[in-house]
């Protein structure tokens, strides 16, 4: 076993896991401003993932920049969206389980959607983010360093928003308290819409960066969202360092699962150390330091 080869491993490991992390960051973002969680979460990327490549490369042949720029407008308007008509009305209810069966059932009408619109065949989509960069021995594709790239940028752009701008102090302040923010002046509905237009906006991106990574049909992001969820947890639920750190920590370890286990088993090191995770630590790696 060369080092090249474990390099390689931890190289696609730590761009698998920087989809989860932006999985979990979404799960966070919904979960701090409405306090409710988004059962249709996969189904978000796997609509972003068709309205890129089904509709606007293949159906009309929009150039890639402007097909992604369109994909992640489009998203963030489906946002708004969803919020106006099923988050928001459905957070004030007496019980969660409205809400619950709320995005269970968006999730399912996203499926059928896309399976009405699109088909229900799977296909690839050549020549995007194709290729590979070699150095030395180590060989490394463009579409994993096209995740990681962009993964981080969006973690710093996030950042950067939530930390120095006026709309991300109130959306901040409206997850830690929704009444205190009312008093404050704060428009809590509007920031919870823009909160979820933001999380459909980075769905859109987790889409168009896994078609590379796998086929593209109605279940590319099943195993990817049950996993950004292992990895909020995992990390600290609720908290998006821990949501960064749990994604990198599981990918990688994914990957280097298969050098002792069969390659067929690696998708249950997620849901191992989920189960670990509560078990041991209920409130994650980063649950001390959870504000």
């Amino acid at each position: 076993m060369t080092y090249s080869i474990i390099i390689q491993l931890i190289v696609s490991g730590l761009a698998l896991g920087f989809i989860y992390a932006l999985v979990a960051i979404e799960y966070t973002l919904i979960f701090n401003s409405t306090g409710l969680l988004n059962f249709s979460h996969d189904k978000f990327i796997m609509l972003g993932a068709y309205i890129f490549a089904a509709q606007f490369l293949m159906r009309m042949g929009t150039n890639p920049v402007v097909g992604v720029l369109a994909t992640v407008l489009t998203m963030f308007i489906f946002g708004v969206l969803v919020a106006t008509g099923i988050f928001n009305p459905l957070r004030n209810m007496t019980s969660p389980i409205f809400a619950v069966m709320g995005t269970v059932f968006l999730g399912r009408i996203l499926n059928e959607l896309a399976r009405i619109i699109w088909g229900a065949t799977l296909f690839t989509v050549p020549g995007f983010l194709k290729g590979t960069v070699k150095l030395g021995d180590i060989v490394i594709t463009v579409a994993n360093i096209t995740v990681i790239v962009v993964s981080i940028a969006i973690v710093i752009l996030l950042q950067l928003f939530f930390n120095f701008t006026k709309t991300g102090k109130a959306m901040r302040c409206v997850q830690q308290n929704k009444t205190a923010a009312t008093l404050m002046g704060i428009n809590v509905t509007r920031n919870i819409n823009l909160t979820i237009a933001l999380s459909a906006a980075i769905c859109a991106a987790i889409g168009i960066m896994v078609i590379p990574l796998f086929t593209v049909d109605l279940t590319i992001a099943n195993m990817i969202g049950l996993k950004g969820f292992a990895a909020g947890v995992f990390g600290s639920f609720g908290y998006l360092p821990g949501a960064i750190l749990g994604g990198v920590v599981i990918g990688i370890l994914e990957n280097l699962s298969t050098l002792v286990i069969p390659t067929l088993y690696k998708d249950c090191v997620a849901f191992v150390l989920l189960i670990a995770c509560l078990l041991i630590r209920p409130t994650g790696l980063l649950g001390h330091r959870k504000k």
